[in-house]
């Protein structure tokens, strides 16, 4: 017989459910933080609410707390599981491991610990992409995705160009930066608050400086540093296993969410060609970091695209968002 597992410890501090600051009223009377054993690492997630299981990715350079303010909404109607990704918040910062195809792994080994062999997946910025690599390594697991706010996981699209125009060079110049091996974590060191109160306000429309203040205190340390740029680091690998996903197309419905002063009208062309049955719809007005910056909004457009999840029903268009210039369509509807 196998000696008893250690029980793991109680997450604690600024980075739990139960020390994080500002959170929704009632929150922590739905959600609580927990280690999970996920294989070669420990992950943290945040759960809480009843129904079909929900996985909720966040990008960079976030953890499970950009979730918060669309979790409580979210758990009338499912279990929400706010992960932290392998590098982030409260998981495991190792030093290998951040290519897509082993950090879906770590979510299919977390789901498997919770006793949940199938979800539904909403995923931002970063976690568009391993959401991307855990639907399409492993399609059994995924019922729908819900991926947000980026033109394509690396490998999928095209890499952009060297020298771009200046507003979009602002967006996406650390895309190199973050690759860099030592010299950026040296550079940063010290001025985590100038570095990341950049990326936070060259992306979005401005996020509360007590927002960004809690993100870069989570940041000013040293693994938490590292481990923040694990997946950039990872992109050659990440970008050769897009390189062979793509010939496998997803079959389960997908939405794309682009923020109109963000990727916008980017996202959902960027899906179709690697998925059947796509929607997608921009949010007007929004930047990249939508659940934060536009959270009511952006429950508009999830409710009814996870609503067939929830109910065993066949998938309904989200609904259609207006932008200047134009309408920005749910494709499902165009077609």
């Amino acid at each position: 017989m196998s000696a008893p597992r250690t029980p793991l410890p109680t997450p604690e501090g600024p980075l739990s459910a139960a020390g994080a600051p500002n959170l929704p009223a009632g929150f922590g009377d739905t959600f609580t933080s927990r280690y999970v054993d996920a294989g070669a690492v420990r992950l943290h997630a945040v759960i809480g609410g009843d129904g079909p299981p929900l996985l909720m990715v966040h990008g960079w350079p976030e953890t499970w707390y950009a979730w918060r303010l669309l979790m409580p909404t979210l758990a009338r109607d499912f279990t929400v599981i706010a992960v932290d990704q392998r590098g982030m918040g409260l998981s495991d910062k190792p030093q290998d491991g951040y290519d897509t195809a082993t950090q879906a792994g770590d979510l299919v080994a977390l789901m498997d610990a919770l006793g949940h062999k199938k979800c539904a997946v909403v995923a931002h910025d970063t976690g568009f992409a391993i959401g991307y690599a855990l639907a399409a390594d492993h399609p059994e697991r995924v019922a729908c995705a819900a991926l947000l706010e980026l033109p394509g996981s690396p490998g999928t699209v095209p890499s952009p160009p060297v020298f771009v125009p200046g507003p979009l060079n602002d967006r996406i110049w650390h895309l190199g930066f973050n690759r860099i091996d030592r010299l950026n974590e040296q550079l940063v060191a010290g001025r985590e608050d100038l570095f990341f109160r950049w990326e936070f306000d060259a992306a979005a429309t401005p996020l509360p400086d007590e927002v960004i203040d809690y993100y870069v205190a989570l940041l000013s340390d040293p693994d938490a540093l590292r481990g923040s740029f694990g997946w950039y680091r990872a992109l050659d690998a990440t970008i050769a296993q897009d390189g062979r996903r793509k010939a496998d197309r997803l079959t389960m419905p997908v939405l794309g969410i682009g923020g109109e002063r963000s990727f916008g009208d980017l996202v959902g062309p960027a899906l179709q060609a690697v998925a059947d049955d796509v929607q997608s719809v921009v949010i007007p007005g929004a930047g990249h970091f939508l659940a934060e910056e536009s959270p009511a909004e952006l429950l508009d457009v999830l409710n009814p695209f996870l609503a067939s999840y929830r109910d065993g029903r066949t998938a309904v268009p989200a609904p259609r968002h207006e932008v200047p210039g134009g309408s920005r369509d749910s494709t499902a509807a165009q077609q």
